[in-house]
């Protein structure tokens, strides 16, 4: 009997182990589908809307003593602007869930599509790069990183041997890193989307970054858009610091702006938040982060980054005259402080800092790489900034 009652115990704890990697297993499929099916015409504005229902995450609410961020104050109200029946037939035409407008530091026009909530926290995607470069602006200036000509390896020695290994940190800042990396979406083999595949996989992302081992060019010498990068920037941001992304977001940027809505970033399998794309905001918050970059890094009275930061990040930078500043997009005809940050699906936070104005895209646009479609968005945001 103590032997079958051994074997008994034994058998036990294979079961619950098997049913605990049965479970495991069955959330990383989950994952795996949702990645799959992330885009598709009837899921993708709620996708958008609700990625923490889908992927792991990492909520940045702010501690009991960040006062600023349990009291945000309201964006004052401006005069109202209604939107002309071209700018409305936009909206349809670009699946926007959300937008938001601001003249002057004031709330001039907020609308929202598609069954959506101004209460949505929505995906940034690419929108995270822009706001990942200023909290390095805050790093910088307080000296943790000595200069943007070093390299990335003297704070990431686990890149040593890598592709990123002879990049600066203002090569991987304009895209110039040289790393080979296909960011074409509709191929299923393309580094991003193996890229997405390791975050639903709860795979590291420090580690698909080390393993980057094929250089296009020589660092700095030319422009290519590269996702990975800006992770890299973020493992430059903590090996400087010593800190986590999330921590020092949260202090540094999100606490002392009071947002409306504690954020959250999507997170790989170690809990390393997805700087390149998996920022999670209101849309008026969007629109705040961008009217602190209008304001040359001010919001309410506060240098929450530094105003010199803030100018080099938005002006063109990178090789080639192409239009690309420290993570944030530079139309190739802008004038002096007009900027975008800028994601796929038709993410958009547009400055124009000669007439202050801001204005905040949310959207789930599956045309989004239209031929043309850029340009129309960047005339249309031109067309409202300039009837305000």
């Amino acid at each position: 009997m103590r032997v079958l009652s051994k074997v008994f115990k034994v058998l036990l704890v294979v079961v619950v182990a098997l049913s605990v990697v049965g479970l495991w297993k069955q959330a990383e499929v989950k994952r795996l589908l949702a990645v799959n099916s992330l885009f598709d015409a009837d899921r993708i504005t709620q996708n958008f809307s609700h990625m923490d229902a889908l992927f792991l995450n990492r909520g940045l609410a702010p501690a009991p003593d960040q006062t600023a961020a349990a009291n945000p104050s309201p964006l004052p109200p401006g005069p109202p602007y209604a939107l002309p029946p071209a700018v409305l037939q936009w909206t349809a035409d670009r699946a926007v869930t959300g937008l938001v407008i601001l003249k002057n530091g004031q709330l001039v026009h907020e609308s929202y599509y598609l069954g959506t909530s101004p209460d949505d926290l929505r995906i940034s995607w690419s929108m995270a790069k822009s706001v990942l470069s200023a909290l390095l602006g805050t790093v910088v200036a307080e000296g943790k990183i000595t200069s943007l000509d070093d390299q990335v390896v003297k704070y990431v020695p686990a890149l040593t041997g890598s592709a990123y290994d002879g990049a600066t940190i203002r090569n991987v800042l304009n895209m110039s890193s040289g790393v080979a990396f296909n960011e074409d979406y509709l191929d299923f083999w393309s580094d991003i989307n193996q890229m997405g595949r390791v975050l639903a996989l709860g795979g590291s992302m420090d580690a698909f970054a080390a393993g980057r081992h094929t250089r296009a060019f020589e660092p700095g010498s030319q422009w290519h858009y590269c996702s990975i990068d800006t992770h890299v920037i973020g493992m430059v941001i903590r090996g400087a610091t010593g800190q986590s992304i999330a921590d020092l977001m949260q202090s540094r940027i999100i606490a002392p702006m009071g947002l409306e809505s504690a954020p959250y970033y999507l997170t790989d399998g170690l809990g390393e938040p997805f700087v390149l794309g998996g920022l999670n905001l209101r849309t008026r918050d969007y629109a705040r982060i961008g009217q602190m970059i209008a304001q040359g890094g001010v919001w309410q009275g506060r240098q929450i980054v530094p105003a010199d930061w803030v100018a080099a990040s938005i002006k063109r930078s990178a090789p080639g005259g192409a239009g690309y500043g420290y993570q944030w997009w530079v139309p190739d005809d802008a004038e002096p402080g007009e900027v975008m940050a800028q994601g796929i699906y038709g993410q958009y936070i547009y400055i124009n800092q000669r007439l202050d104005v801001v204005i905040a895209v949310n959207a789930a646009d599956r045309g989004f790489e239209d031929a043309g479609v850029d340009q129309t968005n960047l005339a249309l945001f031109r067309t409202i900034a300039a009837g305000l």
